[in-house]
């Protein structure tokens, strides 16, 4: 069976399955626009109390949106070269998977979602769709792209969202995040959600020693001394990048959660979106 039709089995079983699809989609059609705050009443949901206020105001306050008929899902894979790695399977394959789960998501939600694939600029777009054949095709195109040689700008990613989405939208973005990123003008506009997918080996490279790498960037050979204080040295860099990473996201109010390839993709984004 081709990794498409294993993909397309698996994430339209999850997000449809009887036992753990009960509600209308992983993420709620709720309204992204907050209108005000409220005292608590009889038979309101408990998961919109704002418990910093309630707490403040010692009674119970519950947040009030604004509902959407509608909401707008882009799905965003920044496909670069380091996405061509993996020790259990690609990082490209669960990228692949992710987006399968949010696109029938959206489509079981009767919501609009779009593809945009990118790295150093738009490689490839999906229009805005219900359609369950779209899904196909989305998944289709990530798992039939090939990111070799591809860098990722995510300068440019963010001036070109701003630019083309014009609607207030779900942004879900889908990277290794490698390279820094500043999310701050379009977390005002839209709700950003940043899902990293990692490899283990990338994090806790095992002591090998003398090894030959090629960067898949920039496509060029290397010679690395892979031993105790270069994996070490290595580990802690990677910790400070994703704390600078993390807090980034928390300052801006970027909702995000790591997936590694030997991880379910389902699981970790059903934890994420209880109590969204």
């Amino acid at each position: 069976m081709s990794k498409l039709k294993k993909i397309l089995i698996k994430t339209k079983r999850q997000v449809f399955s009887e036992i753990i699809g009960n509600n209308p989609s992983i993420f709620q059609g709720e309204g992204l626009e907050f209108v005000e705050l409220r005292e608590y009443q009889y038979g309101d949901d408990v998961k919109k109390i704002d418990w910093y206020v309630s707490a403040k105001m010692q009674k119970p306050y519950v947040k009030i949106y604004k509902e959407e008929r509608e909401l707008n899902i882009v799905i965003v894979p920044i496909l670069s070269g380091s996405v061509n790695f993996g020790s259990k399977r690609l990082k490209l394959e669960v990228i692949a998977e992710i987006a399968a789960i949010l696109a029938f998501s959206a489509v079981k939600n009767t919501d609009l979602f779009s593809l945009l694939i990118f790295t150093d600029s738009q490689k490839d777009f999906i229009k805005p769709t219900k359609q369950y054949f779209a899904v196909r095709k989305a998944v289709e195109k990530i798992l039939n792209f090939n990111p070799l040689g591809e860098r990722a700008d995510n300068k440019k990613l963010v001036l070109h969202l701003l630019e083309r989405i014009k609607r207030r939208s779900i942004i879900f973005l889908i990277s290794d995040f490698l390279e820094p990123i500043d999310l701050r003008i379009l977390a005002r506009k839209h709700e950003v959600i940043s899902l990293i997918v990692r490899d283990k080996l990338e994090e806790e490279p095992p002591n090998l020693g003398f090894i030959s790498l090629i960067d898949p960037v920039r496509l060029i050979f290397g010679n690395t001394d892979l031993n105790k204080n270069s994996i070490e040295k290595r580990k802690k860099e990677i910790y400070r990048k994703d704390h600078e990473l993390y807090s980034h996201f928390r300052k801006n109010r970027v909702r995000f959660t790591k997936i590694y390839t030997n991880e379910e993709p389902f699981v970790k984004l059903s934890k994420l979106f209880i109590g969204r």
